[in-house]
């Protein structure tokens, strides 16, 4: 390679193929990729730092707001903390509740996930055919919890709302409509010669780069990874219900659009046998306002991805720390590898097809120099004052416009 014709090219963080902001620079030699950098941080919104200063009950609604479309696999995760810490059980019908909502969820993000994919590579019917039937599952989870979005499904000890017959009987009906159309896409996946031709061998990861690099989710599973925190760490119902880790051995971006329809005929399974098997019983149990002082760690099977929350208590009703990690991070540290050797035209759908969430993945680290050389941790005034002096020397001065903005309101 001649480094004398490498051109960098930024992606971002501003830019038509990514739904938020990233940057990624891209090394090039003519259109072939030498290199990606990576960078994050854009959409950094403190939620860690806020649940400090929050009770439990108020966090719930804060973690939910981590992510839209993982709105209850961040409070469901972040409550398995909270009970495990104050040794609450939850009632059977609760956990068959939350794992009802749960694969309601993984419904919607995967038909999300789907549009936004042939969007990438400008398969645009598909887009509206998968969106089309993403209002179905919306509209359920309307029925059932009164938002599309920020379900606000789950209490600490349980689930918020129950179910009625009628309300099995619209979801088995949805779900009916909703199978017919997957086995569309199926068979749109595995016939399609265009399609099969534009996603074979782009964005290649081989299962010991996948292990090597701690992928995650559809995304590790497409390279032959046969692991799901459903099935290998149960929580909620998901002991007693019975489905298939679905896997893939194509190692690229086809694989990965394989294993998400896969996992949708899996889901409608699990909904359906949800339906069919509840348990009468309460919903929740009653938790106390203060937690008892401790520790834990909880893992959840989100859509992208295994989540990972910790929660440390102090016996107040205050949280001492809450610690995020959404499966998006770790599956933006394969982007680069998976797309060694690939065409510039090939990163709008590798990034796409991990189904990267940058809301739920930024974070702001700092490591200060304030307190003589050692380091110390930064308030929130010292934070904002940092971020302030940070735009000022890079040229970008707010000041004006705040005085401005000022004058407009008087």
């Amino acid at each position: 390679m001649d480094l004398n014709n490498v051109v960098k090219i930024p992606i971002g963080p501003q830019h038509p193929c990514l739904k938020e902001p990233a940057c990624f620079t891209v090394s090039l030699n003519g259109e072939r990729l030498a290199g990606l950098d990576l960078r994050l941080g854009y959409n950094h919104r403190g939620i860690e730092k806020a649940a400090e200063s929050r009770t439990y009950i108020q966090n719930i609604y804060l973690i939910e707001r981590v992510c839209g479309i993982c709105s209850h696999s961040h409070p469901s995760c972040y409550i398995q903390c909270v009970e495990q810490i104050a040794g609450l059980e939850v009632p059977a019908r609760g956990r068959y509740l939350r794992s009802l909502i749960g694969e309601l969820e993984r419904v919607h993000s995967h038909l999300l996930w789907l549009g936004v994919a042939a969007y990438e590579i400008g398969f645009e019917t598909l887009l509206m055919y998968s969106w089309r039937d993403r209002e179905v599952v919306m509209d359920i989870l309307a029925m059932l919890t009164g938002n599309r979005v920020n379900y606000a499904a789950n209490v600490i000890g349980g689930a918020n709302r129950d179910i009625t017959e009628d309300h099995k009987k619209d979801i088995l009906k949805a779900v009916d409509v909703l199978e017919e159309r997957t086995k569309y896409y199926i068979e749109v996946a595995t016939e399609e010669a265009t399609l099969i031709a534009r996603l074979s061998n782009v964005g290649y990861i081989s299962l010991d780069d996948v292990k090597l690099m701690g992928t995650a989710g559809p995304t590790a599973r497409a390279s032959g990874l046969d692991y799901d925190v459903r099935r290998d760490d149960p929580y909620a119902a998901y002991k007693d219900i019975p489905f298939k880790v679905i896997t893939d051995t194509h190692c690229d971006v086809y694989g990965r659009a394989l294993v998400r329809v896969g996992e949708l005929m899996e889901s409608y399974k699990m909904i359906r046998h949800i339906i069919q098997n509840i348990p009468d019983g309460p919903i929740a149990v009653k938790a106390p306002r203060k937690i008892p002082a401790g520790e834990a760690i909880s893992r959840y099977e989100a859509p992208r991805g295994e989540d990972v929350h910790y929660v440390r208590s102090n016996g107040t009703d205050k949280p001492e720390r809450v610690r995020v990690r959404a499966p998006t991070m770790v599956n933006l540290l394969s982007v680069p590898k998976m797309l060694e050797g690939d065409n510039l035209a090939d990163v709008p759908i590798t990034i796409a097809a991990i189904d990267p969430c940058f809301s739920c993945t930024d974070r702001a680290i700092r490591v200060s120099d304030l307190d003589g050389g050692n380091a110390k941790v930064m308030t929130w005034n010292e934070t904002r004052r940092f971020g302030i002096d940070w735009y000022r020397k890079n040229g970008i001065d707010f000041t004006d416009l705040n005085k401005r903005l000022a004058g407009r309101m008087r």
